[in-house]
């Protein structure tokens, strides 16, 4: 039966809540499995958060996963992910990295983006030949804020080093005789790869085709090459004058709470701004 893993972390007025759980499969004295079934977050899930996003993943969760599993000898890791939070994921990776069990990973569906990147973590890299696999250009997104040019360049020299910090990661897993260019390459132009497409370039392993596990992400709209069957199906265009539900909600705000509170909603819309890859 698999096991439950209750997460918890401390708010800010330092009590600590829940924040969601990991189900440690197949685990054995020797072996244990951890699985990516959702995005790639970057800090510990609040109470509602992880109601309505059970699967996503951060850190923090990694961490108390592999206190929780001790020393085993082997871990198995499936992925079936659309990506999510690159400095949450390389933050995975390193931890993973860290951990002296064989690790074995399994792209079940798709390893995209930051996902991609976590999947390297593996001595052995299993991707079924109906899998994909996807690197991209980490880019950073803005939610209710504005920003001036120097903060922008700034912004566009950080994504520059997380995307040498990333090159490095696949170039640790390329092919011999496959050069940093090529990989530089395949990240610019955001390039989707298939099972046999993979081991091109990477020294991955592919094994037949599987049934292939369902995977939905917030980050696929948000990608330029994502195949149609993986984007959500586009509403109806119905006319409406945005700026004026803005306006009317911004109004609504400012009735409703105190300016102090009206801060404190802004800051926690703040804290969530991801920087994703």
């Amino acid at each position: 039966m698999p096991k439950i893993l209750q997460l918890k972390a401390k708010d800010k007025q330092g009590k600590l809540r829940n924040t969601g759980c990991i189900e440690i499969k197949n685990q054995t004295e020797t072996s244990a499995g951890l699985y990516f079934y959702g995005d790639i977050i970057g800090s510990s899930k609040s109470e509602d958060y992880k109601n309505y996003y059970p699967d996503d993943k951060c850190p923090k969760d990694i961490i108390d996963f592999l206190n929780e599993i001790g020393d085993v000898d082997k871990l198995d890791i499936h992925i079936n992910s659309g990506g999510g939070s690159v400095f949450g994921g390389i933050a995975i990776y390193n931890q993973l990295k860290g951990c002296k069990a064989h690790k074995t990973v399994y792209v079940d569906g798709i390893a995209a983006s930051i996902a991609s990147v976590i999947a390297c973590v593996g001595d052995k890299i299993i991707v079924p030949s109906n899998a994909t696999f996807m690197i991209h250009k980490p880019m950073n997104g803005y939610f209710f804020t504005v920003m001036n040019a120097d903060e922008l360049r700034k912004d566009a020299d950080v994504l520059d080093r997380c995307q040498e910090a990333i090159v490095n990661t696949y170039m640790g897993r390329a092919k011999e005789g496959v050069t940093r260019e090529t990989i530089e390459e395949l990240v610019n132009k955001e390039t989707w790869l298939v099972g046999n497409e993979v081991t091109q370039y990477f020294d991955f392993e592919v094994e037949e085709s599987s049934e292939a596990v369902a995977c939905t992400s917030d980050y696929f709209d948000k990608y330029i090459n994502t195949p149609k069957n993986l984007k959500k199906e586009t509403p109806p265009t119905v006319n409406v004058n945005t700026d004026e539900i803005v306006e009317k909600l911004y109004a609504k705000l400012k009735k409703d709470t105190e300016p102090a509170d009206q801060e404190q909603i802004k800051n926690k819309l703040l804290e969530d701004l991801y920087l994703y890859g």
